[in-house]
């Protein structure tokens, strides 16, 4: 245990920038997934074909082919026609748009999943399309999406570790670092690895699942805080 710790202390100030660039990653990565998961998701169930069709290819190229792969196409294939990114939005836009075809998926399939009498509803007072959306379903399938976010989002953390590959100096690469150190074991420095990665995704899915409980709340699904503790009281008493 001394010498985890000890490994710790020494190696604390690269782990900590491993660690910003990581959470720089998963923080601009999420957002660029979650936007192009609301357009993909809502121009999957568009009443307009060709944004249907244009969703589906879209989504189904990103989930077809390789994290890797795109991730050596923006770094080294885009500076060839003059579009040369640094490699932190390399890995931001590659993050956001794999798992953002993922997350359109889930957006698609919870604004599929509020109950069909409520779009009967919107279309009997006159509703556009977009305004049944904006103000009756994307409401209700706004809690019923977060728990897929939330495992997507979990994903996402633990897939930085492939910006590794375009050079990024991430949590990886000083635990790779660290491993090659002869003072520190193998398995010390794969631990520190382990527990900082679990940690990160800790933190996002324990404030995702907050966000969740509350959408839940405001709809209805899960029992608001004053309901429990009055049944709680009740049968106590």
């Amino acid at each position: 245990m001394s010498d985890f710790l000890q490994a710790v202390s020494d190696y604390s100030p690269y782990l900590w920038e491993g660690a910003q660039v990581t959470l720089a990653l998963s923080g601009g990565g999420a957002v660029v997934a979650l936007v192009v998961s609301v357009l993909l998701g809502l121009c999957a169930i568009s009443p307009i074909a060709v944004l249907r069709v244009g969703s589906r290819i879209i989504v189904e190229f990103f989930r077809g082919t390789s994290l890797v792969v795109q991730l050596f196409f923006l770094f080294y294939v885009f500076p060839l026609f003059g579009i040369d990114l640094p490699g932190m939005w390399c890995g931001i836009v590659g993050l956001g748009l794999n798992y953002g075809a993922y997350g359109s998926e889930v957006v698609r399939g919870s604004l599929n999943a509020v109950a069909k009498v409520q779009w009967e509803s919107t279309t009997a007072l006159s509703m556009s399309w977009s305004m049944a959306v904006r103000r009756v379903i994307w409401p209700q399938a706004w809690g019923l999406m977060l728990p897929g976010l939330n495992n997507l989002m979990v994903m996402l953390v633990k897939g930085t570790a492939v910006a590794l590959l375009i050079g990024l100096h991430d949590l990886t690469y000083w635990v790779e670092v660290m491993r090659k150190d002869a003072d520190v074991g193998l398995w010390i420095a794969y631990g520190v690895g382990f527990l900082l990665y679990y940690l990160v995704a800790l933190g996002c899915s324990s404030g995702l699942r907050l966000l969740e409980r509350r959408a839940q709340r405001r709809l209805g699904l899960a029992p608001s805080k004053t309901r429990t503790t009055r049944a709680t009281a009740e049968a106590v008493a």
